[in-house]
């Protein structure tokens, strides 16, 4: 954790949750980077004597072949030769549970008897895992809508069954939020990152955002004193940087990477309402009271 002497200063009424946990969340609003969210998530882990931590994020929930990336706190290539067979990469605890549910779940060896039926080549892996030191562990699903993402956290530490169930009911509620929290800032920091991270230059970049705000390319060539051509010379050349295929894509891109605002966003500012709902409702209408503009 950072210095705690460099922290902002605290309500009274901002220090009744714990101390690991208040001390998370005042460094995190001040992090600039994917790399550093992460870094604050590995220590509260090792705080905890949970030092091997997984985070794994899918772009697609519903495709959990399209990994978004993955981050482990420790060397994990030896799990290489294990996912070369294609039967124990799709067998995981992100493909069983985190892509369907959102409860944490207990993981690891020390756990096996608590599961379902699981393959022969499977329960190898965590045979290996437990004589590294990662023998049971705590698995957080979490979830992003804008696009429909998966991801999971998971903190792991060389403990016996007994010692992991004490951690959890001590600290479970602390993983989860620092899970929570954490993920919401990495993946804000990890879309903001996307052009540097894919070294997309000034030009393409202001392309980018006029493409998100809608704008045609006779348009978008006015604004930048060039030819129509030389517009979509430049369209191509991020298509092809990217990977993308069309126009509609590159939009959603420039969204995505917090280029232009999500318009529903948008909507909901210029509209002058405000959504007020009380009670639990009893049909999908919405109610909407319309802001005072005097």
């Amino acid at each position: 954790m950072r210095d705690p002497a460099r922290r902002r200063p605290l309500l009274q009424a901002e220090r009744h949750i714990p101390d690991l946990l208040q001390g998370f969340l005042v460094d995190l609003e001040t992090t600039q980077s994917s790399a550093e969210v992460w870094a604050l998530i590995v220590e509260v882990g090792r705080t905890l004597n949970l030092p091997f931590i997984d985070f794994i994020c899918a772009d697609n929930f519903e495709d959990w072949k399209k990994t978004l990336f993955i981050r482990t706190s420790y060397d994990s290539s030896w799990l290489n030769a294990f996912n070369e067979d294609p039967d124990i990469a799709k067998w995981s605890y992100f493909r069983a549970h985190a892509v369907n549910h959102l409860t944490p779940i207990a993981v690891g060896i020390e756990f096996l008897d608590e599961f379902h039926h699981m393959p022969q080549a499977r329960f190898a892996v965590l045979e290996e895992a437990a004589r590294r030191g990662i023998r049971a562990g705590f698995s957080i699903p979490l979830r992003s809508h804008a696009p429909p993402q998966a991801a999971l956290i998971t903190f792991c530490g060389d403990h016996s069954k007994r010692e992991m169930k004490h951690i959890i009911q001590t600290h479970g509620w602390v993983l989860q939020a620092v899970a929570m929290a954490g993920h919401q800032a990495y993946q804000a920091h990890f879309s903001a990152e996307f052009t540097t991270r894919n070294k997309i230059s000034d030009k393409q970049r202001e392309l980018l955002e006029m493409i998100g705000t809608g704008l045609q390319d006779k348009v978008i060539a006015e604004r930048l004193g060039i030819t129509v051509s030389a517009v979509r010379q430049r369209m191509k050349n991020i298509l092809g940087k990217t990977g993308l295929s069309n126009r509609a894509e590159l939009a959603a891109l420039a969204m995505s990477a917090g280029l232009v605002q999500d318009p529903l966003n948008r909507m909901s500012r210029d509209s002058g309402g405000v959504l007020v709902e009380m009670g639990v409702p009893t049909t999908t209408r919405a109610r909407y009271r319309h802001r005072d503009r005097s």
